[in-house]
């Protein structure tokens, strides 16, 4: 068989293209005559179990079919991209063997529990004093604080979104944290 150029191509790319241009069945059958057999020994060498073998060598070939399209013969041969197939099928046979199987009883796939309705409402009245807090905050250590703690900005980040040098940035939050504390302190013992 030759292309345009006049090259001669393999025969095996020649049939792997007829099943990826026009689904040829009769191609199909002659690339998994060929490599079924071969595939499934290549796969015994590298410890695969008979079965597990043959299994592997069977998906191997169905993919060939469903992704002939994929195959492009200017990076490899058809050989080479069919036993590429088999070792990475291979690969994620032992994968998905060595993963955990999940057990349904473990504590950490539990979802949690509701909040009982008075922790709930506590939660809710934490965040009214929170919110209430922060606007007696001046402005500019409102905003390093918005920025650092609810938009996780970093410090040097802040600084630049500012343009301010990192160190103000940094006394502006631990004046804006002390004056948190002294607002919420006063807030939670009924102050006014």
């Amino acid at each position: 068989m030759s292309d345009a150029a006049g090259a001669t191509k393999q025969p095996w790319e020649a049939l792997l293209l007829a099943v990826a241009e026009t689904g040829d069945r009769d191609a199909f059958s002659r690339l998994f005559a060929h490599f079924a057999p071969r595939v499934k020994s290549y796969l015994l060498r590298q410890g695969s179990s008979p079965s597990q073998a043959e299994d592997i060598a069977q998906e191997t070939l169905a993919l060939l079919w469903r992704k002939a399209g994929l195959f492009d013969p200017e990076k490899a041969s058809a050989s080479t991209w069919i036993f590429r197939i088999a070792r990475n099928q291979m690969i994620d046979r032992i994968r998905r063997r060595k993963r955990p199987e999940l057990d349904p009883n473990d504590p950490l796939l539990t979802p949690a529990a509701e909040p009982a309705p008075d922790r709930q409402a506590s939660k809710q009245e934490d965040i009214a004093a929170v919110r209430s807090a922060l606007a007696e905050l001046p402005e500019k250590q409102r905003e390093v604080i918005m920025l650092s703690f609810f938009e996780e900005d970093p410090h040097p980040a802040i600084a630049e979104k500012l343009q301010l040098p990192i160190g103000t940035v940094k006394s502006r939050i631990r004046l804006a944290l002390a004056r948190l504390d002294t607002l919420l302190d006063r807030n939670a013992h009924g102050e006014s």
